[in-house]
């Protein structure tokens, strides 16, 4: 095995770890990555994204293991265990809606890198303007969401169609932009990436079937691992963040990222 290939690995999942659950746009990192890598071919390397973006949302799992075992334990009785999974549902319909009807020309004519960089930089100014003018939210924990401000969040979410926008950054965005506390918000983006991102990976998986070999095990299963356990340390930490501290650092570092992909790689 290459070397340099599983430094790669572990580089790419690096990068899918520390990015998923900040909004900041995963994809638009793992592209430009994956170019400036010139990490396997490029069906491959969809197969390969696919793969450590279980590993982030496995770790969602693990640190929530507690509330999430709970929820099915208590779903037939407890009101509030109802209400989290009818949220959950609710926000998840928009986006994968949209994503199914749009799936292949998303796929076709949206994932290059002059795309990312336009959408980061928009996002990044998106995220300066609620953090500016969107006074903080009064909902200040995930059981007091309403159905209509998931459907809310859930419409906001289906923005993150757009490679670079971020799935995370639209639907904390969204929630804060519809009452949801900071915190809050951030809560209730790290669940909902649970049943968004394991159809989205499903469905690719399946289409991508041909693709997989018993060849390329082990630079996925170490993409996969580094994955996991980045976002893991990640998802941590953001809690704590979130509590004492805007998204403001995030935006700016988008519209300046946007601005080098678009020097630099967008041709």
């Amino acid at each position: 095995m290459d070397i340099y290939l599983m430094l790669k690995a572990v580089i790419m999942g690096l990068v899918e770890g520390a990015t998923e659950f900040i909004p900041v746009s995963s994809t638009g990192h793992l592209i430009i990555t994956g170019e400036w890598l010139d990490f396997l071919s490029k069906d491959k390397r969809d197969v390969f994204e696919i793969i450590i973006q279980l590993g982030a949302v496995l770790a969602v799992c693990v640190e929530y293991r507690q509330r999430l075992w709970q929820t099915v334990q208590r779903i037939q009785t407890d009101t509030n265990a109802q209400h989290f999974v009818r949220n959950l549902i609710i926000a998840f319909l928009p986006a994968a809606v949209i994503g199914l009807a749009l799936h292949h020309q998303i796929k076709q004519y949206l994932f290059s890198s002059f795309t990312v960089g336009i959408a980061l930089v928009v996002g990044g100014v998106l995220i300066l303007l609620i953090e500016k003018f969107v006074p903080e939210g009064k909902t200040t924990e995930v059981d007091r969401i309403t159905a209509k401000q998931a459907l809310q969040i859930g419409f906001a979410q289906s923005l993150a169609l757009f490679p670079g926008m971020s799935r995370s950054g639209a639907t904390i965005m969204g929630g804060m932009c519809f009452g949801l506390s900071r915190q809050t918000a951030t809560e209730f983006s790290f669940f909902l990436a649970l049943p968004i991102m394991f159809a989205a990976t499903g469905l690719d998986l399946y289409q991508a079937r041909d693709l997989l070999s018993l060849d390329d095990a082990l630079i996925f299963l170490i993409g996969f691992i580094v994955s996991f356990l980045t976002a893991l340390m990640v998802i941590r930490a953001l809690i704590r963040f979130v509590a004492q501290h805007s998204f403001a650092v995030f935006a700016w570092y988008r519209i300046v990222f946007g601005i080098l992909v678009l020097v630099f790689f967008a041709h």
